[in-house]
């Protein structure tokens, strides 16, 4: 049973979801993001959305650890029951309505008004089958709802070559953790915003 590894809602038991359609994220692998996120700032007072969610973890983590509001996307209905659920106590424990549920097609809900962001943070964790030109067209659309110098975090097998990234999107670095690979992307800042940037989105 997953649980919320630290913040205002640390030790939350979490449901997870039945069945093998959905893929957790490992504890190893989601404290290793969560530290490198906190360490650079990534969390507190941030917008941020948590697409392919799952049991919604990752979102649920985010929020305890100072996110501003989060967004949980999951197309599958019995995980976005369990992203409900989860939702619900966090937002309890949280004393307020923090972590919301958009059940429904990721690239339908980026283009709809649920999910037109700006997001400071998109975590994104696709089904490794989803890869090509559907992993690229569905980059394109995170990108577009990103604000500006915002960070992008893709999980994928570490079997798999690196995704082909939209022009505004930065690779910053990739980590290997076992089978899975974490990217970390920065977008682009256009001339105007690059004057008003206050640090967060440099993470190097």
């Amino acid at each position: 049973m997953p649980r919320i590894i630290a913040g205002h809602a640390g030790g939350l038991k979490l449901q997870s979801v039945p069945g093998d359609a959905t893929r957790p994220t490992t504890d190893r692998t989601r404290e290793a993001l969560f530290s490198w996120l906190a360490s650079r700032g990534w969390l507190e007072g941030t917008a941020v959305v948590d697409l392919f969610a799952g049991s919604g973890a990752l979102g649920g983590e985010a929020a305890s650890r100072g996110a501003e509001r989060v967004l949980l996307v999951e197309r599958d209905r019995r995980a976005a029951a369990v992203c409900r659920s989860n939702a619900e106590a966090v937002n309890h424990r949280l004393g307020r309505p923090v972590v919301r549920v958009s059940a429904g097609d990721v690239d339908r809900v980026l283009d709809s008004p649920a999910g037109a962001g700006p997001w400071d943070l998109v975590l994104a964790d696709p089904p490794y089958p989803l890869a090509g030109p559907a992993l690229t067209g569905t980059l394109q659309r995170v990108a577009a709802v990103m604000a500006p110098e915002g960070l992008l975090v893709l999980e994928r097998s570490s079997r798999s070559p690196e995704p082909e990234w939209p022009p505004v999107i930065e690779p910053l670095e990739a980590r290997r953790y076992g089978e899975t690979t974490l990217y970390f992307c920065l977008k682009a800042a256009g001339e105007a915003e690059e004057s008003d940037s206050e640090g967060r989105g440099q993470p190097l």
